[in-house]
């Protein structure tokens, strides 16, 4: 992962995954619902923040209203493999649930960017970076 120090914003260089699907009915559809899965929780983490206005209605209520992920956002190294061995429950041809799971793995670019501003900070500090991740909570995590 970089940090733009001017900006603020952040880029994931680098992802590798290694998925357990059980036996892929379809690798090509598994595959692509973990790339899709990651790139959806990764902007759940770090683009997609809830604005309420000061009458108490959601300002950001559509993809219009905020940040989601976009192309431009997907690592430009991407790499998914699939556990090679079945599942070991009786189930349609041994497979896995592969749309949800990989989801939460957006907590990895959560994680990455509280340890990067923990690196900036030095030994011994603390963080307080709140999720969203966006630009401006990443530098307010760097001020306190």
């Amino acid at each position: 992962m970089v940090i733009d120090t001017l900006t603020g914003e952040s880029k994931v260089l680098k992802v590798d995954i290694l998925h357990d699907v059980g036996r892929s009915i379809n690798p090509a559809i598994d595959v692509g619902q973990i790339e899709g899965a990651f790139v959806q929780g990764m902007g759940w983490l770090t683009t997609e923040q809830l604005v309420w206005n000061d009458k108490g209605y959601l300002s950001t209520h559509a993809p219009s209203t905020y940040k989601i992920p976009t192309a431009a956002d997907v690592p430009e190294h991407f790499k998914v493999d699939l556990w090679h061995e079945p599942n070991r429950e009786d189930n349609v041809f041994g497979s896995k649930a592969v749309g949800e799971p990989p989801f939460m793995l957006g907590i990895s670019v959560f994680e990455a960017l509280r340890d990067a501003v923990a690196q900036a900070k030095g030994p011994g500090a603390t963080v307080q970076l709140t999720a969203p991740a966006t630009a401006e909570n990443v530098l307010k995590a760097l001020k306190d």
